[in-house]
């Protein structure tokens, strides 16, 4: 559906502002739609985002500031979700030994396994609905765009 009727604004100041909006539009759609999909695995989209780390990390540890690094969102509250994911028994957090203030982070079998479920059941694939109506091509000039904005 076009930007025009989903915000129900007929013109704007210029292609660059509705641009602008549309890719701030089209993200808060996405996140909404990924939400959705983790709720039945009682994780939410920062926290399997958390996890996917971890598990590229694994069995490695990591710490909060290489999660902060790495995370899609970074306004994101790396340590109250780590917090989260440990109650869950999905991580575990051990004092670094070779530097007490530091702390590493580690995804359990839980974690592992609550990620396989995710994997296998294609609910990102479903999350993602609306993405399969673009070709590689498409894609390629997409991420050429987004790219080049964040430049």
């Amino acid at each position: 559906m076009r930007l025009e009727d989903e915000i129900k604004q007929t013109s704007f100041q210029s292609e660059g502002q509705k641009a602008y909006l549309n890719i701030v539009f089209t993200s808060g759609w996405l996140s909404l739609r990924q939400a959705a999909a983790f709720r039945p695995y009682g994780v939410t989209l920062p926290q399997f985002n958390v996890l996917r780390i971890l598990r590229g990390q694994h069995p490695k540890p990591a710490t909060v500031a290489l999660l902060i690094d790495r995370m899609l969102d970074k306004t994101s509250n790396a340590s109250r979700i780590v917090d989260k994911l440990e109650e869950k028994k999905l991580v575990t957090r051990t004092v670094c030994p070779g530097n007490r203030r530091a702390v590493d982070i580690r995804i359990t079998a839980a974690g592992l396994d609550l990620l396989r479920q995710i994997d296998d059941s294609g609910v990102l694939v479903a999350a993602q609905t609306g993405m399969n109506t673009l070709s590689d091509s498409e894609f390629e000039q997409l991420n050429y765009l987004l790219d080049k904005i964040r430049a």
